[in-house]
């Protein structure tokens, strides 16, 4: 187990778990992801302390590049994308000299045997015991290839059998295109390593503001006690993004938006907002909880096809007032694709808490602006006291929990307006992180990349989990699949989304909230 020191670099002092001694290998290190997310949080760990000193970064890739070249691009990229600026020339000094880069092919036993060889001397040299991560920054055919090279050379072993060091598995999303590739996909990573060494990463669960849930939750009776159908009306949960689909036309017209972002990011959002406490704060209670939210959740009738599960796709339009071209005229989309960038369901849990309570999930691209939230709407209160001195009804109270961009949680009231009159006016509290504790939360994949090196796989997706959603998802999947797309493009870039969309929650007199 790790140790528990205290960080010096900590201002309150407060004791932290550190990290054992290890080397983190990224596969695909060429890659956007390696420069713009992996590396920055890597060196902003060390900025602040918590990496261990024994402790080294080899990027894999198939470019020949020297580890000078390797760490002068990283440099760059550091001082482009880290949330902390200027870079820190005493930090990055150390820093680089634990950067390091490896010339291979994916399928090449030979690049393998060199990494072994490295990682030895590493072992030896830097004091790293062994200790390893492999962080999978590919396209998900490469997953089962990369493992069983591993696993071949030696540098996957059973932590079971192994009791003074070990190795992890980090893969990035999507796990599996269906449900049947991702049972495939698991049973090929079974055959060279066990469950609790794989683990799938969702960025979304590194975000301050989601692990934030359970706190608010569970730590609040205030609001717990309100947390079920007697008093939620409904709850609206959004991930919106204003960007369209960029360079990655050929990945997008594989896997389309449901699988892009409801799948993952979306259905982790319901399961820690619908989830019952869990009996401690074990990864596994938590995780438990998750998986019994996703099991509880009604399978799609043929009548929810059709009125509750809405798809779509961007034509052109305008964002911050730039013209942008549609989805079918983006580089390496087919003209006539039907592939949804814009998907919107209406979800029940089948349990005693949420019994008659609607969830309304939202995922799009090319909307109005980037959002995502968590939207508690409460039922209205009984009575017409104050109806009768407006012409209109009172405004639902809101929760509102923000994920990005602006990180907090806002609660919307009805207060009196003030004069000799009694009009109410919906009014909002306000709570912003950078605000009140004067400083911008880490970003996710910090606390994502420090958590597997403690071996806590708490904001990691379990096997049980991806295998629900996907199992929810499929006859939505196949459904679309097998069916016209009818009049795509059906939304304006900038717009947020099909009018089905909104028709959907008119037809029960509700509507999307603007954000």
């Amino acid at each position: 187990m790790p140790e528990v020191i205290t960080n010096p670099l900590a201002e309150s002092g407060e004791a932290i778990r550190m990290p054992e001694p290890c080397v983190m290998v990224i596969f695909g290190a060429t890659g956007d992801l390696t420069s713009r997310k992996l590396l920055p949080a890597l060196y902003n760990l060390a900025r602040d302390g918590q990496l261990p000193a024994q402790f080294a970064c080899i990027g894999f890739a198939r470019r020949p590049k020297t580890n000078e070249q390797f760490r002068e691009e990283i440099k760059k990229a550091l001082i482009e994308f880290s949330r902390t600026k200027p870079l820190d020339e005493a930090v990055w000094k150390s820093f680089q000299e634990h950067l390091f880069y490896h010339v291979s092919e994916f399928h090449e036993d030979e690049g393998y045997t060199k990494l072994k060889s490295v990682l030895e001397d590493f072992d030896t040299r830097l004091g790293t015991k062994g200790n390893r991560i492999y962080y999978l920054s590919t396209q998900p055919s490469f997953f089962p290839l990369i493992a069983e090279k591993l696993h071949k050379a030696e540098l996957i072993y059973n932590e079971a059998q192994v009791q003074d060091k070990w190795s992890r598995l980090i893969i990035e999303k999507p796990f599996g295109h269906d449900l049947q590739s991702a049972h495939a996909l698991q049973n090929e990573l079974l055959k060279y390593t066990n469950e609790n060494q794989i683990y799938r990463i969702d960025h979304y669960l590194g975000k301050e503001t989601v692990q934030n849930i359970l706190v608010f939750r569970f730590a609040n009776s205030l609001f717990e006690s309100l947390w079920n159908n007697r008093y939620i009306d409904h709850v609206q949960i959004t991930v919106a993004e204003d960007l369209g689909i960029g360079t990655r036309g050929k990945y997008f017209e594989e896997a389309g938006l449901l699988r892009d972002m409801l799948q993952n990011h979306t259905m982790q959002l319901l399961s820690l907002t619908a989830m019952e406490p869990p009996v401690n704060l074990s990864a596994d209670a938590i995780r438990n909880e998750k998986v019994k939210v996703l099991e509880a959740l009604r399978p799609f009738s043929e009548e929810d096809f059709e009125k509750n599960c809405i798809r779509g796709q961007y034509g052109p339009g305008f964002i911050n007032s730039q013209s942008v071209p549609g989805y079918r005229q983006e580089e390496n989309v087919d003209p006539h694709s039907c592939v949804e960038t814009y998907v919107a369901v209406r979800l029940h849990i089948d349990n005693w808490r949420w019994d008659g309570v609607p969830f309304y999930l939202r995922c799009g691209k090319r909307m109005p602006k980037k959002a995502t939230e968590i939207a508690i709407v409460f039922k209205d209160p009984p009575g017409v006291l104050f109806q009768q001195h407006q012409q209109k009804r009172s405004e639902q109270n809101v929760l509102s929990i923000r994920i990005q961009p602006d990180e907090g949680i806002g609660l919307k009231i009805n207060c009196k307006v003030p004069g000799p009159s009694s009009p109410t006016q919906p009014v909002k509290m306000d709570f912003r992180y950078g605000s009140y504790f004067g400083m911008a939360p880490p970003e996710a994949y910090e606390r994502l990349l420090l958590d597997c090196m403690l071996g806590d796989v708490t904001l990691f997706a379990r096997q049980d989990e991806v295998f629900n959603s996907w199992k929810l998802l499929n006859p939505l999947l196949d459904k679309w699949g097998s069916s016209s797309c009818g009049l795509f493009p059906n939304y304006k870039a900038g717009s947020w989304g099909p009018a089905s969309s909104d028709e959907m929650m008119a037809r029960e007199g509700r509507k999307w909230r603007i954000l």
